[in-house]
């Protein structure tokens, strides 16, 4: 076993443990526990009466929580974890060594995992966080790409324009290359950081084609912890996705592309029309692009929605940036994205305007900006009251895609009792 197995154990299901767990939670509700009860409520599909509940209702709240439908498929989950398990410890083929595989990821992190699972083929991360930023349409693009990261998240972490630039001209050349593979597989989950880099990644592959082009495409993991990447699972938890691997259809390929014209298109028309029908080949595609549309403007305020998020979680008291960071992403925001330096990013942004919404006091370890402490200005107070609009703050001007949203004014603006991006007139 893995010596990270203590990483893993939220998602490593044990039934001993969960059998335990059920018969827990049955005696809790006979002797009419709150909290037992409102997990019955939560969880059970037909709540029954406390006098009525059996062991198999409490088996069925237990599998609910752990994000799967019923408790027989928690036993073949468990099941299936185990075999696969075996296979690694037993030292079994490579599960990818039929055909020349090349590995595609939002990042390294899976990397290692992968290798302790037993695959062999080569891996390649593209790392340009894409949801952030200027996309344009122009042949420098990617010089404009450069210039964005080393003045956001590149300058928190020592990493120089030219050093970016060469990075992200290598990435783009690997997946231009990628054909060269007999096969491709795509490794993403549900999230706006993978997702807007899934779409770019078709793009380049729907005029590079490789011969086998497969996605691992997760939205959920069964746990005791929030799925939020693959990051977060054990080896024999990718073995299981490997298995569940889809083709790309030719209409996967056509909406990947649809979608990254759209997230880079100066109006962004199609991509309110993509976030609002949805993308059947792709559907955590069309979920994420729903959420990059309430990264614009909101009508009533001017924030977006992270934005709001993060006032919202210092309104009651000053936190550390750290402990912010921790309650956005597991439990505020509907689909976290959000990378650690892009956070601190935004807290820039919303501690920089003319008029702050946030006030940053470093903690005694001036190197670790997660101890610094976050709190409410009057002016943020005022904005999520709905008493002003932010952009009157001055913040600076920032780039969705395409699309710049104006330091002072609003252009663009996202609309929640109608779902779309609306033009809103200065």
């Amino acid at each position: 076993m893995s010596d990270h197995s203590s990483r893993y154990a939220a998602f490593r299901l044990n039934l001993a443990q969960q059998r335990k767990r059920a018969k827990e939670l049955l005696k809790a509700l006979q002797a009419q526990d709150p909290d037992a009860a409102r997990r019955l409520m939560r969880f059970h599909p037909r709540p029954t009466t406390l006098s009525c509940f059996r062991l198999a209702d409490a088996q069925c709240v237990i599998a609910r929580e752990l994000g799967l439908a019923s408790w027989p498929r928690l036993l073949r989950h468990i099941e299936a974890s185990v075999a696969a398990r075996a296979h690694i410890d037993r030292g079994r083929p490579a599960p990818d060594k039929r055909l020349a595989t090349l590995h595609l990821r939002c990042g390294t992190d899976i990397e290692p995992t992968l290798r302790e699972a037993g695959f062999e083929g080569d891996f390649q991360s593209y790392t340009d966080p894409l949801c952030g930023g200027l996309v344009a349409r122009t042949p420098n693009w990617l010089a404009l790409r450069a210039d964005y990261i080393a003045g956001s998240v590149g300058r928190y972490i020592g990493l120089d324009r030219a050093a970016i630039s060469n990075r992200l001209h290598f990435e783009e050349n690997a997946i231009a290359q990628a054909a060269r593979y007999d096969r491709v597989v795509l490794w993403f989950e549900h999230d706006l950081y993978d997702q807007v880099i899934l779409a770019r990644i078709l793009t380049v592959l729907a005029h590079h084609r490789p011969r086998h082009l497969d996605l691992v495409s997760a939205g959920a993991y069964p746990g005791a912890a929030r799925f939020i990447g693959l990051g977060q699972l054990p080896p024999e938890a990718l073995i299981l996705l490997w298995e569940k691997r889809k083709p790309v259809s030719p209409a996967a390929l056509n909406i990947g592309c649809a979608a990254w014209t759209a997230i880079s298109a100066p109006d962004p028309s199609a991509l309110s029309r993509l976030a609002r029908e949805g993308t059947d080949p792709l559907p955590e595609l069309g979920r994420a692009l729903a959420r990059f549309a309430r990264e614009y403007p909101w009508a009533y305020d001017g924030l977006a929605l992270s934005q709001r998020l993060v006032l919202q979680l210092v309104a009651e008291r000053p936190r550390r940036a750290g402990a912010v960071f921790r309650a956005l992403t597991q439990q505020a925001e509907p689909l976290p994205w959000l990378a650690d330096m892009m956070f601190r990013d935004l807290l820039d942004t919303l501690s920089s305007a003319t008029e702050p919404a946030i006030v940053i006091e470093p903690g005694e370890d001036l190197n670790d900006w997660t101890q610094d402490e976050v709190s409410l200005t009057d002016s943020g107070r005022d904005v999520l009251a709905g008493k002003r609009q932010w952009h009157s703050f001055g913040p600076a001007e920032r780039w969705l895609g395409g699309v710049r949203v104006g330091h002072g004014s609003l252009d663009w603006v996202w609309n929640e009792a109608e779902e779309t991006i609306e033009r809103r007139e200065n």
